[in-house]
């Protein structure tokens, strides 16, 4: 599996009221750039919590999600880009 960019990485937000939905993304790489564990979130684009994880510092993960839903971070050293998977 190759790794498509499409779009900038960017600091996640730090609350419900500055989420992203990460250029209406359906995959989001998320990296956690420091060395302390954060709470990842993912929400509605009504600010309804559809689910957390703790990403450890200078993990990666993929997350899947719709494209109205959006991430935000307990840190801002947690950070997000667009991405596609192709082979």
């Amino acid at each position: 599996m190759k790794l498509k960019l499409k779009g900038s990485e960017a600091a996640a937000g730090t609350s419900t009221t500055n989420g992203s939905n990460v250029g209406s993304a359906s995959l989001v790489r998320v990296h956690n750039s420091g060395t302390t564990q954060r709470l990842v979130t993912l929400e509605t684009s009504g600010n309804v919590t559809i689910g957390t994880f703790t990403i450890s510092g200078g993990a990666t993960e993929f997350l899947d999600k719709d494209p109205t839903d959006e991430i935000f971070a307990a840190n801002a050293e947690v950070l997000l880009v667009k991405v596609a998977y192709y082979s």
